[in-house]
């Protein structure tokens, strides 16, 4: 049987893409496969979207699109499980690869040849929401890179950045859920601090992050312009403002950003 989709990883980002291209009808259940190598695992995905499973990853890369979503530390393993495999493959393979901080450079040596397509996508892409930076590699043509965006645009937006933009990519947008999840958390933590409930307190601190950032996208407003907007001449919300600049608020978050950064390029190294 012919196999569109071979998958190498089965985890939460993996199941977010294919939850999401299967409910979409991109691909058939029977026409892909996934290599994961924990049996829990595979039976789960069996069962929940009927695809194939195996623990075979050389088996996944003889479909027509391979998506790897491994960790990194393991990248090298998965390169030798698939050495020698296109010296006598006749058709390109398409080769997605989510892993941070693993360069073209050494998935073109794993797949030589072959058209690739580095991606960094989000967590929110497991609720449709998340957005995925793509670059393409050297061998990527006009109609590989509109694949590749036909797949991650089924979890949210999708964008395109040279390769010297993924690490950065990486620090902001991919580790970028976990400093607005410590922001909201901080927020609900400020109002039970001020005598709310626990829960009305994080209803409170979600829709308004949730709320602002909608707002910004739809009007296109820049976010200082809304800060001016809501912060009256001695008023409260300057109150805040003032506080969060003592308390560094900005140069944290720019900080986080960049270390995430730098973690990113460790990793490719």
């Amino acid at each position: 049987m012919s196999i569109k989709l071979g998958m190498i990883g089965g985890g939460v980002m993996g199941e977010a893409l294919l939850s999401r291209l299967v409910d979409r009808g991109i691909y058939l259940p029977n026409d892909v496969l996934i290599s994961e190598p924990q049996a829990a695992r595979r039976d789960f995905l069996a069962q929940t979207y009927g695809v194939q499973v195996t623990t075979d990853n050389r088996a996944a890369a003889e479909a027509d699109v391979l998506l790897l979503a491994i960790k990194p530390q393991i990248f090298s393993a998965v390169a030798t499980a698939v050495s020698g495999l296109f010296d006598t493959r006749t058709s390109p393979l398409l080769v997605l690869s989510i892993l941070a901080g693993i360069p073209l450079s050494k998935l073109e040596a794993a797949f030589p040849q072959q058209p690739i397509v580095r991606a960094m996508p989000n967590t929110p892409a497991t609720v449709g929401a998340g957005i995925t930076a793509i670059a393409p590699g050297t061998h990527t043509l006009a109609h590989h890179l509109v694949q590749a965006r036909q797949i991650f645009e089924a979890v949210g937006e999708v964008v395109e950045v040279p390769e010297t933009a993924m690490d950065a990519v990486t620090g902001l947008s991919g580790s970028g859920p976990g400093y607005v999840a410590l922001v909201i958390e901080a927020l609900a933590d400020g109002g039970v601090a001020a005598g709310l409930p626990r829960a009305i307190a994080l209803q409170l601190a979600l829709q308004t992050v949730k709320g602002t950032a909608q707002l910004l996208q739809e009007t296109g407003q820049h976010p200082g312009q809304l800060k001016d907007q809501v912060t009256s001449p001695g008023g409260t919300t300057i109150a805040g403002v003032a506080a969060l600049e003592r308390a560094g608020l900005r140069s944290a978050l720019i900080e986080a950003v960049l270390a995430a950064y730098g973690r990113s390029q460790e990793l490719g190294r």
